[in-house]
């Protein structure tokens, strides 16, 4: 399957594609991850979502997607112009939140509900704060992290840090999870 066989793009996606071009932003979300937000999202009806790492919105627009009308999305990112770019092209939906701020102070701070799904595609939740991040995550919802293969973009090093994660997360009791060898990698995990 190509990506040209994707029918059913989120509205805003075309536009955040051109501002990709427009403003040389090179860490774009595939496709296929996006996708697969939607769907695991729409198996939450009524669900509290979020995304740590919102880069310019390609797979918050995905989630969305799947949203219901009475679910909510917080999404974080600690760079001001993409987080403007995402406020300009989600303006109309209150349903959600886009905070400009340093995710590991976010995840420090919070002390609200747990969420149903996490989408941590950025250092914190990922590669620091992973305690705290898992304990957000309600019985049943699911931990989703992406770039889990080998990147062209990925600094000397990077590899260790991917595989320490692997292995943590797979010796936790109270979590089940997949890791699967497609898109750019992807691991999904499940609170019990």
């Amino acid at each position: 399957m190509n990506q040209t066989n994707i029918l059913d793009v989120p509205r805003v996606y075309p536009n955040l594609l051109q501002k990709c071009k427009d403003i040389g932003f090179s860490m774009p979300s595939d496709v296929y991850i996006g996708t697969l937000l939607k769907t695991l999202i729409a198996s939450k009806p009524g669900g509290d979502f979020l995304e740590l790492g919102t880069g310019i919105g390609l797979s918050l627009s995905w989630m969305v997607d799947g949203m219901d009308e009475t679910s909510t999305l917080i999404t974080i990112d600690n760079d001001a112009e993409l987080i403007e770019i995402v406020k300009k092209n989600f303006k109309d939906n209150e349903r959600v939140v886009a905070r400009c701020e340093d995710g590991s102070q976010w995840i420090t701070n919070y002390y609200g509900a747990p969420f149903d799904l996490i989408f941590a595609d950025a250092w914190p939740g990922k590669y620091s704060e992973i305690d705290e991040t898992l304990n957000l995550v309600k019985p049943g919802g699911f931990y989703v992290i992406d770039d889990m293969t080998a990147q062209p973009n990925w600094p000397d090093g990077h590899q260790e840090n991917v595989d320490r994660l692997v292995d943590y997360l797979e010796k936790r009791k109270d979590f089940t999870l997949t890791k699967m060898d497609w898109s750019t990698g992807v691991l999904i995990a499940v609170k019990k």
